[in-house]
């Protein structure tokens, strides 16, 4: 691997992750579209902890919070109940992840897949911000709607489907506001994300931490701190439309790619 190839993997890692237009598709769809080598689950690592260490670095203050409270106060606190529903909510997509790891290396590697996935979850988040109510807050967020996003997050082991897109398409239609939507998902995303990365520290050793690896762990924490902040800020006045659009053009994009090769 390159390090402009590095680069260019982590970039779409950072955006992907927290943009609704998943960073999975676009880490397969890239190599496919180029006709690069797969990179391999040691450098999938160093993407992983690169879009940990971004959510973390962002939300640390609102981590120790809700850690102290979860820990110390139960669920009798509002930062108490927040954190041990989002533990609650993590379960599913932990769950999913482990019994279908293989089929997500494999079979789910499938272009068309991908552009019905990524056509699928345009139209539900188109829908979910046309109609959702958007009058909640995260930090009300009850059991039963958390397990709700949860179980939706389980999904995006599907390429395609999008982690955050999904999860906050379920916030909306549970009636969160379109940043509090997505200030969940986040929260969410830090035990999934880093359960990923520590499911696959195994396969880092010494020698694989080379220049492209560091390029990739770098590139991702830096886009993936910055696209946090970019889209909370974005959604306090605008919808997701330009991201519904792009999930349509790039999937009838793959489908020409597809048709054309097989041509």
């Amino acid at each position: 691997m390159t390090v402009f190839q590095a680069f260019i993997l982590g970039l779409a890692q950072g955006l992907g992750e927290f943009l609704p237009i998943s960073s999975s598709a676009h880490l397969i769809l890239i190599p496919w579209f180029w006709g690069w080598h797969d990179p391999g689950l040691t450098f999938d690592v160093a993407l992983h902890i690169g879009t940990l260490l971004a959510v973390i670095a962002f939300f640390w203050k609102d981590w120790l919070l809700l850690i102290g409270h979860g820990l110390g106060n139960g669920l009798k606190t509002k930062e108490g109940r927040m954190f041990w529903f989002i533990v609650a909510a993590s379960i599913p997509g932990a769950l999913v992840g482990a019994l279908l790891e293989s089929a997500a290396e494999t079979s789910f590697r499938n272009p068309v897949i991908i552009a019905v996935m990524l056509l699928v979850m345009g139209i539900l988040l188109y829908l979910a911000d046309r109609y959702g109510a958007k009058r909640q807050s995260s930090e009300s967020v009850s059991l039963g709607q958390s397990l709700m996003i949860g179980i939706s997050q389980a999904f995006a082991i599907i390429p395609g489907v999008s982690r955050s897109g999904i999860t906050i398409a379920s916030g909306l239609f549970l009636g969160l506001t379109r940043e509090d939507a997505a200030r969940f998902s986040f929260l969410l995303s830090t035990p999934i994300i880093a359960g990923a990365g520590i499911l696959k520290l195994h396969h880092l050793s010494p020698s694989a931490i080379t220049t492209p690896f560091l390029v990739g762990f770098i590139t991702s924490a830096v886009v993936g701190f910055l696209v946090i902040g970019f889209l909370l800020r974005w959604l306090r006045r605008k919808s997701f439309l330009p991201f519904v659009w792009y999930r349509a053009i790039l999937a009838v994009a793959i489908l020409m790619m597809f048709w054309i090769r097989r041509a």
